[in-house]
C-alpha cells in the first residue's frame, strides 16, 4: 500500500530566526514549501538548505499568501505551520498514523504555547491565540477567507478526530513586551479589515465584546490558572476588538488599506 504523501507547509516574513528551527523540525515530511511574502533577510537562504522549495511573492492578504501555498504543494495531505512553530518526532509520527487511515478532510492539532520558556495552557482564546487549530488538511479541503488577520475558512469535507496526544511547541511571544507588540500589530491588520468592509461596528458593541471575551478566557477557559500571565492574557483578548474599532474610528487615514494597483 502507497502511503500518504504530506507537504509541510510555512507561510513567512523576515523570519530567519525563527525559520531554522522550524524547518529542522520539518525534516520527517515529504516536501516541505516555504511561501516568502516580500522577505529581505536570508530566509530564502535558509529555505534552500533545509531542502524546501520556494514560493517568493508579494501578497496583501494573508489569507491569498496562504492560499498560494496550499495550492503549490503537491501532496496528499498537508500540514501547515508558522515560522514560530515547531512539530516534535513524536507528533510526526502520530500524524503519519492519522493520514493513513483517515476518511475525513481535516484534522485540529493540540498546540502548545509558550512565552518565553513558560507553557501556558489555560485562558487562550479570543482571537489572540488557541490550543487547537486545523493544520492537517487533504490537499483541496481547505481555502483561506481574503482577510489581513484571522481569516476565515472554508472547508470541503468532513473533520475527523482531533489530534491530541502530542502538541505542537508554538513559541508564540518572547515576553510580555512582545505580546504587547503582537496585540498592536494585529489590532492594527484588524483596522485595515475592518474599513476594507465598511463595517468598523459601534464602540457600544466593541465594550460589550471586550468584556465578554476577558470572561470568557480568564473564567470560561481557565487563565485564572495560570496566575497573572493568564490575566494577562485575557486583557489582550478581550483588547483585541476594542483597539482594531478605536484605530479605525479614530486613525483610519493611518489604517485604511491603499488602493488596488
Amino acid at each position: 500500500m502507497t502511503l500518504p504523501r504530506i507537504s509541510a507547509l510555512v507561510v513567512a516574513r523576515n523570519e530567519e530566526t525563527r525559520l531554522p528551527a522550524c524547518l529542522a523540525s520539518l525534516a520527517e515530511a515529504d516536501e516541505i514549501l516555504v511561501v516568502l511574502d516580500r522577505s529581505t533577510d536570508a530566509s530564502a537562504g535558509i529555505a534552500r538548505a533545509h531542502g524546501a522549495r520556494l514560493l517568493e511573492g508579494g501578497w496583501e492578504l494573508e489569507g491569498e499568501r496562504r492560499n498560494a501555498g496550499i495550492a503549490a504543494c503537491s501532496g496528499d495531505w498537508i500540514l501547515e505551520v508558522d515560522a514560530d512553530e515547531r512539530v516534535p518526532p513524536a507528533l510526526w509520527a502520530e500524524v503519519r498514523r492519522v493520514v493513513a487511515a483517515s476518511p475525513h478532510a481535516f484534522h485540529r492539532v493540540r498546540i502548545d504555547n509558550y512565552v518565553g520558556e513558560r507553557l501556558i495552557l489555560h485562558g487562550w482564546g479570543g482571537s489572540f491565540g488557541t490550543t487547537l487549530k486545523p493544520i492537517l488538511f487533504r490537499r483541496g479541503a481547505k481555502h483561506w477567507r481574503g482577510q489581513r488577520v484571522h481569516p476565515g475558512l472554508d472547508w470541503t469535507g468532513t473533520e475527523g478526530a482531533r489530534i491530541t496526544a502530542h502538541g505542537i511547541r508554538h513559541e508564540v511571544d518572547r515576553d510580555i513586551s512582545d505580546m504587547l507588540r503582537r496585540l498592536d500589530k494585529y489590532s492594527s491588520a484588524k483596522a485595515a479589515d475592518l474599513l476594507a468592509a465598511g463595517k468598523i461596528g459601534s464602540l457600544p458593541d466593541n465594550l460589550r465584546r471586550c468584556v465578554s471575551r476577558w470572561i470568557k478566557c480568564y473564567v470560561g477557559r481557565r487563565g485564572y490558572r495560570e496566575g497573572g500571565w493568564g490575566l494577562l492574557i485575557a486583557l489582550c483578548a478581550g483588547l483585541f476588538p476594542l483597539l482594531s474599532h478605536l484605530k479605525a474610528r479614530l486613525e483610519p487615514e493611518r489604517h485604511r488599506p491603499a488602493p488596488p494597483g
